[in-house]
Formats: structure tokens, C-alpha cells, sequence
């Protein structure tokens, strides 16, 4: 008995036969020309009398033999998935001493900063505290297994809560400290019910129902990055079913689950109102998860009821969310920059992202009042000075735009 196989530069697959004719199958997008082997070798050898891993396969009935080449390729993707997840990224070492290291997903691919609301969420918070941080999109979690976390010290802090908890004490800063007791008890119970209930509504719609539209975001690299996101996709599919089911919300019907969402989402608009931010005129660690959270309805879920609810009928969250975006993220570009909000009539072939550009290190240069009074230009700043936070998408030009209609 012999075996037949090929060597060649690039990856294929190789059908193995017994004294027959050799069939070969290439690894190619459906628009790809038909391979030419260059350099490539076509090798034979005996299976009788050698033993090992070949010499079972030659024994062995072809359905076996399939199950063996199946697994095995099974088995490296997941391998080099688990690789490209884990593995450090070496872009600029930085020691934790005095300095807020975060840990956290990858940049998707429509701009967007992350497609996890809990570290948008961190990271917006970072800003909104005019702390510097350094970035690793490493992919690396905590050692409670949670994303985000930050390193501070050589400090290891995980969970959002947490993490927030422990800049006050270290670093002594405080975003609530113009709320009063009730508005402190206001502002937890707005954040756990986005944290604990809200979440999980947004998370089925992106990684469930909307599954194929977030696949195209998801950011991999490598030979095989198709094949590694529709892995990732699904099995985070299949973590997110069963985690809302152990939760509860789960196990109700999608038309229900939207319901509870979309209860969520008018009681933040209500609660909102024609204020600035949720508390009143001035920011607090509230906005931060809020943000986190609309953001993934703004621009992660096109199409999607969460989108249309909050670029329609709850427009004042939609502006809640540009106004936040313009401020504390002004390297954040989007197409409808110079719009109240993005119509639902806008087409798909019109919409272009620009990648978000990836600050390994980032510190404002300035703080700001609320008024945007600033000492020096900032990248929040054009060139005169003036501030590009949120005089073009204040609730009353919205109002005056609405009468003007």
C-alpha cells in the first residue's frame, strides 16, 4: 500500500489514497483563479511495514480517515485562534508604575472603539477623568477571566466597578462629587439596570440575531481570519445564549426581550429629558456606562430595532450620544458628523468608516469647564481655540431644527 501527498509553498488539502488516483483540494475564496504549484512536489510513500500515524490512516476505512484530517484542521484553527487571542501584542512596553495600563479587545473594523460596552465604557471613563493610559488590545483577561482590566502599580484591578473604585482611592479622583445622596442612589440604580439588564438585550441583538453583520466587524488577522471570526462569532454565539438563560432574561420569547429592552431604553430617554448629560449639566460616572452601552445601539447594530428606536423616536439619546462621542473621543470620525443624526433613509453603499485611529498612549492635554473654556488648543479644539464639544448638538438646536420643520 502507498501513500500519496503533496508538498507544496502554500496550505491545501491533500486527499490521501491507497494505490488510486490523487484528488486535491485548494484553499481559495470562491473568486480566487485556479491555483498553479510552483515549486511543489507530489510525494509517494509506503504504508505496509512503516507503522505510525500514515500507516494507521492507510488501514484505517476512509470515513476514519476523514474524521482523523477533519479533526486535525478543527484542531489547528483552534489552536491559532487561541494564539492570536492570547498572544501579547509587542507594541511599546510600558512598566505599570504610576501609570494605567488597560487591557481590552481589539479596534473593530467600522471605527468603532470596541464592540464591548463594558470597555468603551472604562475607556470613556478614563477620559471623562483626564487620566493617561496606555492601551494593550492584547486580548489577554484578567485573572477573574473579565475584560476589561487595568494594571496599576503592577496592581492587577478587573471589573469596571472595581477599577473605578480604585483610581478614586489612589488617584483621588471622583466624577460624582457634585451629586448629592439621592442623586448617588440614582445613579447606581440607572447603572445596574443598564449593567444587568440592558446588556443583555443589546448583547442577544449583536451576537445573535444581528450575528452576521457583527462578524464583519470583528477584528483578525491572518491566514485563516475568515474562518477564525465565523469560529469566534459563533461560540460567542453560544456563551451568550446560554449565560442570558442562566440569567433569566433568556429564556423569553425575542419579541419579549425586546420589550424589556425597549422599557430600558425610554426610561433612559425619559430620565435624560432635554438635560446634558444624566445627572444634570455636568458629566458623571454614569454617562460612561450609559455611553458604552447606546453606542452599541448608535453604530454597531445597523439595521436593527435597538437603531431605529434610538435614531427615531428616542433622538434625544441619539444626541446624548454624539454629544459624548465629540467630546471625549474627537479622533472618532463618523460620516454624519455634520448632522443632528443619522437618518434611517441613509443607505449602506453611502456610509464610510474611518478606522479609528489606534492611540497605544493616550492623555488629553488640557481640562475643560463645562462651558469648553480651554487654556491651549487640544485635540478637542479646532484651530482657534474653539471647543468642538457639544454647541452643535444641544437640545435647543435640535428643538429650533424640529420648528423649522
Amino acid at each position: 500500500l502507498w501513500g500519496v501527498g503533496l508538498a507544496a509553498p502554500r496550505s491545501c488539502v491533500a486527499d490521501l489514497s491507497r494505490n488510486r488516483s490523487l484528488s486535491l483540494g485548494w484553499c481559495a475564496g470562491p473568486e480566487e483563479p485556479p491555483p498553479a504549484f510552483y515549486g511543489g512536489e507530489i510525494v509517494a510513500f509506503p504504508l505496509s511495514g512503516g507503522g505510525g500515524t500514515m500507516a494507521a490512516l492507510g488501514s484505517d476505512s476512509w470515513w476514519k480517515k476523514t474524521l482523523y484530517l477533519t479533526g486535525g484542521a478543527l484542531l489547528a484553527a483552534a489552536a491559532y485562534l487561541l494564539h492570536e487571542l492570547l498572544a501579547i501584542r509587542k507594541e511599546e512596553e510600558l512598566d505599570s508604575k504610576d501609570a494605567i495600563i488597560l487591557h481590552q479587545f481589539s479596534r473593530p473594523r467600522n471605527g468603532v472603539p470596541s464592540l464591548s460596552p463594558f470597555c468603551l465604557k472604562m475607556e470613556t471613563y478614563l477620559r471623562m477623568a483626564d487620566l493617561p493610559y496606555q492601551n494593550y488590545f492584547d486580548g489577554k483577561l484578567s485573572p477573574q477571566g473579565k475584560m476589561p482590566w487595568i494594571e496599576y502599580n503592577h496592581k492587577k484591578v478587573s471589573g469596571t466597578e472595581f477599577i473605578i473604585d480604585f483610581l478614586e482611592e489612589k488617584l483621588g479622583v471622583n466624577l460624582n462629587k457634585h451629586l448629592g445622596p439621592h442623586e448617588r442612589a440614582v445613579s447606581r440604580a440607572v447603572t445596574k439596570m443598564v449593567e444587568e439588564h440592558l446588556y443583555w438585550t443589546l448583547a442577544y441583538c449583536q451576537w445573535v440575531e444581528n450575528l452576521h453583520e457583527t462578524q464583519k466587524m470583528v477584528s483578525l488577522f491572518g491566514p485563516f481570519s475568515d474562518l477564525l471570526k465565523w469560529i469566534f462569532c459563533h461560540l460567542t454565539k453560544g456563551i451568550v445564549k446560554r449565560e442570558m438563560y442562566g440569567h433569566g432574561i433568556g429564556r423569553f420569547s425575542e419579541e419579549e426581550m425586546y420589550t424589556l429592552m425597549e422599557k430600558d431604553m425610554r426610561t433612559l430617554a425619559g430620565l435624560l429629558g432635554d438635560k446634558k448629560y444624566i445627572m444634570g449639566s455636568t458629566v458623571s460616572t454614569v454617562d460612561a456606562t450609559v455611553f458604552g452601552h447606546l453606542a452599541q445601539a448608535m453604530w454597531t447594530l445597523p439595521g436593527t430595532r435597538p437603531e431605529r428606536l434610538i435614531k427615531g423616536e428616542l433622538i434625544n439619546l441619539a444626541m446624548y450620544c454624539e454629544r459624548i462621542r465629540r467630546k471625549f473621543w474627537p479622533e472618532w470620525h463618523h460620516d454624519d458628523d455634520n448632522t443632528l443624526y443619522e437618518s434611517e433613509e441613509s443607505s449602506e453603499a453611502s456610509k464610510t468608516y474611518s478606522p479609528l485611529q489606534d492611540f497605544s498612549f493616550y492623555s488629553r492635554t488640557e481640562t475643560f469647564d463645562e462651558e469648553g473654556n480651554s487654556i491651549s488648543q487640544t485635540p478637542d479644539t479646532d484651530y482657534t481655540g474653539h471647543s468642538l464639544f457639544d454647541s452643535d448638538v444641544d437640545m435647543d438646536e435640535y428643538r429650533d431644527h424640529e420648528q423649522c420643520k
